[in-house]
C-alpha cells in the first residue's frame, strides 16, 4: 500500500515486531494506557462527588469541554516543544504532568481544584495524544499499521475501564481514590521512557536527523494542504461526538431509556468498548487498502444509526443504539493511521498530527457544551441528539478527500 511506510523504511525492510525496541514498544503502549483515563472516570460518579460539593449541570458539561480544549491548545504547541527538546524527553514530561494532575484531582475539596486538576491532567495527555504518532514513525517505520492498532486498541481499553470500575471503587473507598487511582498507570508508563533516555541518551532533536521536528517550513505547509483540512475535519466530527457521549450519555439513557445509573454506566463501557475491534483493525485494514472511503463512510452510518435509535426507540434494544453509536468513532484510529500513510518525514508526522488534533479538539470541544446547553434550553435530548447527527454528515465530503491516497509533503 503505497503510504503505508516512509520510503527508506521500505527499503529497509520489515524487522521482527521486537527486535532492538521493545522497551520503545512497551512506552509507546504504557503512554497510549494514560491518554483517555481520567476523561472517563469522572462522569459515572458525579452523584457522589455531588455529595462532597456542588456541580452542577453546567459544571458538568464544562469538565466535558475540558479534554478536547486541552488536547487543542496542547496539540497545537506541542510540535514547538519538539524543536527545543527530543520526541522521548517531551513525552516524559507530558507523563509528569498527568501524574501531577492526578494528584489534584485526587485531593480536590471544591468543583474548582477538580477542574484545575483535570485540566492539568488533560494538558499532559494533549501532548501526548500529539506525539504517539511520530513516536510510531521513528522506532516503527515498518509496523505503522500494526503499531497504530496496538496503541489504538489500548487506549480504548483505558477508556473502557474506569467507568466500569469508578462507582465500584468510589462506593468502597471513596471517589477520591476512584480517580486518583490511575496515577498508578502513569507511573508505570514513566518508567521505560526513563530508560531509554538513560540508556540510548537521544540527541538534541536540531542535530538528530530522525526526528526532523516540525520546522517552520512544515507547519505553514500544513495550513494550506487540503489533505490536513479534510483529515482535522474527520477528527473534529469524531472527537467532537465522542466527547459529547463521555459526558452525557448515562445521563441521557437514564432520562430516554430509564436505565439506572450503574447500568448506565455498563453501557458508557459498552461505548467505549466499541472502540476496541475499531482500534485493533482499522489501522490494519487502512495500511492496505488502496482507497479508505469505504471505512470513512462506515464510520459515519454506524454514528446516524445509533442515534436515530436512541431518539425513536430508545427504550428497545438500547445496549444496540448505544454500540452502533460507539463504533461511529473508528474515524479516530483511522485518523491516526492516516497521519503517518499521508506523511513522508518525520517532520510532516509531528506537523499534521498537531494539526489535525489541535484544531479537531478545538471543534470537539464544542460538543459537550452545545449537548448541555440544548438539553438546558428544550428540557429533553431530541434536539441535541439531531444535532450531533448533522454534525456526522459533515464528515462525508471531508471523507473524500482524506480519502485519496497522497503525501502532505508532495
Amino acid at each position: 500500500m503505497a503510504g503505508a511506510t516512509s520510503a527508506p523504511a521500505a527499503a529497509a525492510g520489515v524487522r521482527p515486531l521486537w527486535h532492538g525496541r521493545a522497551i520503545a514498544l512497551l512506552g509507546i503502549l504504557l503512554v497510549a494506557a494514560n491518554l483517555r483515563t481520567a476523561v472517563a472516570a469522572l462522569s459515572p460518579i458525579f452523584a457522589e462527588i455531588r455529595g462532597e460539593f456542588p456541580v452542577s449541570s453546567i459544571d458538568v458539561g464544562l469538565l466535558g469541554m475540558l479534554p478536547p480544549v486541552c488536547f487543542a491548545l496542547f496539540g497545537l504547541i506541542a510540535p514547538s516543544f519538539t524543536r527545543r527538546l527530543s520526541l522521548e524527553s517531551v513525552v516524559l514530561i507530558a507523563l509528569g504532568v498527568m501524574l501531577g494532575g492526578h494528584l489534584i484531582r485526587a485531593s480536590a475539596s471544591s468543583f474548582v481544584v477538580l477542574a484545575i486538576g483535570s485540566a492539568v491532567t488533560f494538558a499532559g495527555m494533549g501532548v501526548g495524544n500529539v506525539l504517539l504518532p511520530p513516536l510510531v514513525k521513528r522506532y516503527f517505520p515498518d509496523r505503522i499499521g500494526l503499531v497504530t492498532s496496538l496503541y489504538a486498541t489500548v487506549m480504548s481499553v483505558s477508556t473502557l475501564l474506569p467507568p466500569l470500575i469508578a462507582v465500584p471503587v468510589a462506593d468502597a473507598a471513596g471517589w477520591h481514590v476512584s480517580v486518583g487511582m490511575w496515577g498508578v498507570v502513569v507511573l508505570l508508563a514513566i518508567l521505560p521512557w526513563l530508560r531509554i533516555l538513560i540508556t540510548r541518551r537521544p540527541t538534541h532533536p536540531d542535530r538528530d536527523a530522525e526526528v526532523e521536528a516540525a520546522e517552520p517550513a512544515m507547519a505553514k505547509r500544513v495550513w494550506r494542504s487540503s489533505l490536513a483540512w479534510a483529515m482535522m475535519v474527520l477528527f473534529a466530527v469524531s472527537s467532537l461526538n465522542a466527547y459529547a457521549m463521555f459526558a452525557w450519555l448515562p445521563q441521557i439513557l437514564h432520562d430516554v431509556a430509564g436505565v439506572p445509573p450503574l447500568d448506565a454506566g455498563a453501557l458508557l463501557s459498552v461505548y467505549a468498548g466499541m472502540g476496541i475491534p475499531a482500534g485493533l483493525l482499522i489501522p490494519l485494514l487502512a495500511s492496505r487498502m488502496k482507497n479508505v472511503a469505504l471505512l470513512i463512510y462506515a464510520g459515519i452510518a454506524f454514528f446516524i444509526l445509533g442515534y436515530l435509535g436512541l431518539i425513536l426507540v430508545p427504550g428497545v434494544a438500547t445496549w444496540l443504539w448505544v454500540a452502533f453509536a460507539g463504533l461511529g468513532p473508528l474515524l479516530f484510529p483511522l485518523c491516526l493511521v492516516l497521519i503517518n500513510m499521508r506523511t513522508r518525514t518525520h517532520a510532516g508526522a509531528v506537523a499534521l498530527s498537531g494539526f489535525t488534533q489541535g484544531l479537531g479538539y478545538t471543534l470537539g470541544a464544542l460538543g459537550p457544551l452545545a449537548v448541555g446547553v440544548l438539553h438546558q434550553l428544550t428540557s429533553s435530548w431530541t434536539l441535541a441528539l439531531v444535532v450531533l447527527t448533522g454534525t456526522v454528515l459533515a464528515a462525508a465530503l471531508a471523507g473524500a478527500l482524506a480519502a485519496r491516497p497522497r503525501y502532505l509533503e508532495d
